[in-house]
């Protein structure tokens, strides 16, 4: 029977806070990935890394490239390479339309979040563009001045 009222159960895994940093994410897109049972396994233990991680189209499929999953300890006869490229689980329509973006606009798909969805891995993709030296600057700039002001208004709240 099912539980009214309930959400679904969303447990965080990885998350790459360097790609909010050096990109600028235009497009989010949720994708399972395609994971052997050793792998998952290990994922659930928190052994993944998605640091300096992309994601390509080859041939009408999407794949990820770099994503490192440590080998699980109580290992059987296939171990998988740690930095296998993995099969990523979308629709057509959504490979298609993100690779025409990918070729067209000189964007790149970077990973974002890694968690569980119920008993599936999935990934938060963006379809990213690089920024510049001084777009971070200013990025930067406009932080500072929000937490300066934020930082006023609480001051002058006190009084």
């Amino acid at each position: 029977m099912k539980s009214v009222g309930k959400t679904p159960e969303i447990k965080m895994i990885a998350q790459n806070k360097k790609a909010y940093h050096d990109f600028e994410v235009l497009e989010k897109v949720e994708a399972g990935v395609e994971l052997l049972g050793s792998e998952v396994k290990s994922v659930r233990q928190g052994g993944i890394s998605i640091a300096d991680t992309y994601a390509t189209c080859d041939h009408g499929e999407m794949f990820i490239h770099h994503m490192h999953i440590i080998p699980y300890q109580q290992k059987g006869f296939v171990v998988p390479e740690p930095y296998r490229k993995r099969k990523l689980l979308l629709h057509k329509s959504q490979i298609v339309r993100m690779a025409a973006d990918v070729e067209r606009k000189h964007l790149t798909i970077i990973p974002l979040k890694v968690y569980f969805d119920k008993q599936w891995v999935k990934m938060e993709l963006g379809l990213c563009r690089g920024m510049k030296m001084y777009d971070k600057r200013e990025k930067i700039a406009a932080e500072e001045s929000k937490r300066r002001l934020a930082q006023i208004m609480r001051t002058r709240g006190k009084r």
